[in-house]
């Protein structure tokens, strides 16, 4: 407590210094600090976020309406070296004093040691100089505004200044923006020079973003530039070029109207000394010529090796490493096609997928056999990457399980394996780590490990005994990975054993959306300490304990009377499930005995599971910078459901349990769908809004009648609900009575509002809601289950605000949550019972939670 009280005063004491910072203690006198823009138009003030733009100068960053930056840039001493020099000649005998006591070079470098120097350097760097009003910097800022308005179709557009004082060297401009009438586009007419282009022009079908009647707008006219270019070069025109289109803009006999004429000239061709304009032509495809292993170095060489196959002609300067049909399924350029420039790119897109060559190159030229000088010989050049590399990693983690870990890994990459464009990764990894929630009788500090070894085989086509290109044509550039891998853990759960494997295709509908069919996935997971249960699951342990304080007949027990894992455990349990004890099916400490065996079977008997998936994923993003997009994920997952057909049409028997086995081992059976969706709007100045909702459930059958660990749900954590820790919230309203709380329902509703707080530092308010339940499973802990939609109101809420500091490639993220609505609790006590910071979380995490 006293230590917290110091560090509450400490913080006023802080905040009281910064606040009595005098905002204009460095503007000079006759100058005035920039304490707003306001921009009026017609007289009204607007919130224009791109007008706002146009300004040379802004008012100093605020937080909350207090200018941090500014001040802290004001507390900093700017010429530190000078104040010190000057404490020594204010008192000469000083400096030879310290001398004496320390050395000459020693006082030198004290005065550039943080207390002197250092701490004022911080406090300039991270602050923010004054913003002093520039009139010469207004008037720039007026004229792009006037060009700005001019832009929008306001063709009679005024503008002044002024200056309003509203303080001690502190004042606001104004900039006064007089519009008059927009300009309204009347008539559009086209004069095309080229023949070719004037055909092209008249069939295409896509909409113009210049139309009559729309408000005259600089940016639609450089759109329809940009529309036109791309439609003509996909369709033959080779040389065109977006500056052939001009428009001429007619107001003259018009009253706040346009008449606008579309010109495209003739092709204009620079000869030496002179120049010549011809009619556009459109081109076709003569040859494509493939230079399979080009260099620098061998630019001037000829190939030694060629082939031709399907009308491609593939050159090597050594022998031949590839099936031409490897590489030709790359390129979307055919001879005889039109020259397009999309074709082009998604070639370009599909030779990067393949992962075997460097940088693409593309280039066209002229054939000169053509009489017509109307074909393009293709000439595709294609730098191999080495055929073996090698790869080591080296990371440090934070995960819902570790609260600190390293990890390393070495790979070794094979490309081109079986001369079809194929690579083989071969990876293997190591992980320790600290986790405060495993069994650890040593308290050693890294008690978490984990290694692996992994398989990735990647073949650049869909790998089937039938042709699937009428389904999923090559522009869609589908690949199919085979994986394997093995992993063994150590003090995480019960120590495991996993084996995966599985034969996966991948493929793009379109330009943004991506679809996955995992056609087999396979996982074996062996636990190899299941004896080891109730050291890692303490909560269970305890409740069990304290049951069999009361009612332990012979079970064994330790000195302290409690009873002995697992053997203790282990007879006490099947005492009250065989009625040994006086607890009778129905009482309550009964049904909780058998919970506890029940979730304890669950968590530590091996699991197979053989599935089949499909995930699609459509977005809206355009790039890392985009802040206003949508993307939306669903999966649906069936596992079991081939082994239960095979067994059943082999009349296989089932065991003591009814279930079918493979491997002497039941095998997992379920059915799972999953909904995720996220939404982003950009509000400008860095303000974005981001809210995220997700669906999940999976439901047992024939073969299982509860979902493997690995394949169910929890909740919490800094990607979740942030409000608790990872598997603490749920499921339903049981309090989270178990470690590693799981179910296979889940519900999961968040939003947050990021904005700027200064410089890289991000700021973010969110709200998290979301549980978990159990449905239509095993368990029998009716607080767990989902059987209505009353049960909604078991949805827990969590609030908090965050810190975010962007490295530009990735974001190193504070979030800190507080229980607002906890439906652990009983109704009408559930809301603000835990809204304080004892109960509070802090999340650490990399990047955003979505």
């Amino acid at each position: 407590m006293k230590n917290n009280s110091t560090k509450i005063i400490a913080f006023i004491l802080m905040a009281i210094l910064i606040c009595a910072c005098n905002a204009v203690k460095r503007v000079p006198d006759g100058k005035n600090l920039l304490v707003k823009n306001n921009i009026l138009v017609n007289g009204k003030l607007t919130n224009d976020e791109t007008a706002d733009n146009q300004m040379y100068q802004k008012p100093n960053g605020t937080l909350l309406g207090y200018r941090l930056r500014l001040n802290l840039y004001n507390l900093a001493n700017l010429n530190p070296d000078s104040t010190y020099q000057t404490k020594f000649k204010k008192k000469p005998g000083k400096y030879e004093r310290m001398s004496k006591i320390y050395s000459a070079k020693q006082v030198d470098r004290l005065g550039q040691s943080f207390y002197y120097k250092g701490i004022h350097e911080f406090l300039k760097n991270t602050g923010e100089p004054p913003v002093i009003i520039d009139t010469s910097k207004t008037k720039k800022s007026l004229l792009r505004l006037k060009y700005y308005y001019f832009n929008n179709g306001f063709f009679d557009v005024k503008t002044d200044y002024t200056i309003d004082s509203i303080g001690n060297k502190k004042a606001e401009i104004n900039y006064n923006i007089t519009t008059g009438p927009a300009y309204i586009i009347d008539t559009i007419s086209t004069k095309i020079m080229s023949p070719a282009l004037d055909s092209l022009y008249k069939t295409n079908t896509e909409p113009s973003f210049v139309k009559s009647g729309n408000q005259y707008k600089t940016s639609d006219f450089e759109e329809e530039k940009n529309r036109i270019t791309t439609y003509f070069r996909n369709h033959g025109a080779y040389f065109f070029q977006p500056t052939y289109v001009t428009f001429d803009i007619d107001t003259i006999s018009k009253k706040n109207k346009a008449n606008v004429t579309l010109v495209i000239n003739n092709n204009n061709i620079q000869e030496r000394d002179s120049s010549r304009t011809e009619p556009f032509k459109l081109y076709t495809i003569s040859d494509v010529n493939i230079y399979t292993d080009y260099s620098s170095a061998n630019a001037k060489k000829k190939p030694s090796d060629s082939t031709s196959y399907n009308n491609f002609n593939l050159y090597s300067f050594k022998e031949l490493k590839y099936k031409p049909r490897a590489i030709t399924d790359a390129i979307f350029i055919s001879k005889g096609s039109t020259f397009a420039d999309f074709r082009t790119t998604l070639s370009s897109r599909y030779l990067n997928n393949l992962k075997i060559f460097n940088y693409p190159s593309i280039q066209y030229e002229v054939d000169k056999r053509d009489p017509t000088a109307q074909s393009l010989i293709a000439n595709v050049y294609l730098t191999p990457r080495k055929k073996y590399s090698f790869g080591t990693t080296f990371d440090v983690t934070h995960s819902n399980i570790q609260d600190f870990g390293i990890g390393a890994s070495i790979s070794q990459t094979i490309r081109n394996v079986f001369n079809r464009a194929e690579t083989l990764e071969i990876s293997a990894r190591l992980n320790i780590g600290s986790s405060r929630d495993m069994a650890n009788p040593n308290d050693n500090f890294f008690n978490v490990s984990e290694y692996g070894l992994d398989m990735k085989l990647n073949f650049p086509r869909i790998l089937l005994p039938f042709g699937t290109e009428k389904i999923i044509p090559k522009s869609m550039i589908p690949s199919t990975q085979i994986t394997s891998g093995f992993s063994k853990q150590r003090n995480i759960g019960l120590d495991k054993e996993n084996f995966t494997g599985g034969i996966s295709y991948n493929w793009s509908p379109k330009r943004h959306n991506t679809a996955k069919l995992e056609l087999l996935n396979a996982q074996f997971v062996r636990n190899l300490n299941p004896g080891n249960y109730f050291n890692v699951y303490t909560s269970s342990y305890d409740d069990l304990n304290d049951i069999a304080s009361t009612y332990n007949t012979n079970a064994e027990v330790d000195g302290n009377n409690n009873l002995t894992i697992p053997k203790g455990t282990t007879q006490f349990t099947n005492q009250v499930l065989t009625q040994q004890t006086t607890l009778r099916p129905g009482d309550a400490q009964y049904q909780e005995v058998e919970s506890i065996e029940e979730r304890r079977i669950r968590l530590t008997e091996n699991d197979f599971i053989l599935a089949t998936s499909y995930t699609f994923t459509k977005t809206t993003k355009k790039d890392l910078a985009d802040n206003n997009f949508y993307q939306f994920r669903t999966k649906i997952e069936s596992a079991g459901s081939l082994l239960s057909a095979v067994s059943a049409i082999g009349n296989l028997p089932k065991n003591s349990r009814g279930n079918y086995e493979i491997f002497n081992l039941e095998y997992s059976e379920y059915i799972k769908t999953e909904f995720d969706y996220i939404k982003h709007w950009d509000f400008g100045k860095e303000k974005v809004l981001a809210v995220r909702s997700f669906f999940g459930i999976a439901i047992p059958f024939g073969n299982s009648n509860y979902i493997p660990f690995s394949r169910s749900y929890y909740s919490g954590g800094s990607n979740d609900n942030r409000a608790w820790q990872p598997y603490a919230l749920g499921p339903g309203s049981t309090n989270a009575v178990n470690d590693f709380n799981e179910a296979n329902m889940k519900i999961a509703l968040s939003g947050e509002f990021r904005f700027k707080i200064f410089g890289d530092v991000k700021g973010a308010i969110f709200a998290d809601a979301g549980n978990i339940w159990n449905v239509l499973d095993n368990v029998i802990d009716e607080k767990a289950k989902f059987n209505n939609l009353n049960d909604l109101d078991e949805i827990a809420l969590g609030t908090g605000f965050g810190l975010r500091y962007d490295l530009s490639f990735f974001v190193i993220r504070l979030d800190l949550g507080f229980k607002t609505y906890n439906p652990a609790h009983a109704k009408g006590d559930r809301w603000f019972k835990e809204y304080n910071f004892g109960h509070s979380v802090l999340n650490f995490g990399i990047n955003y939670p979505f």
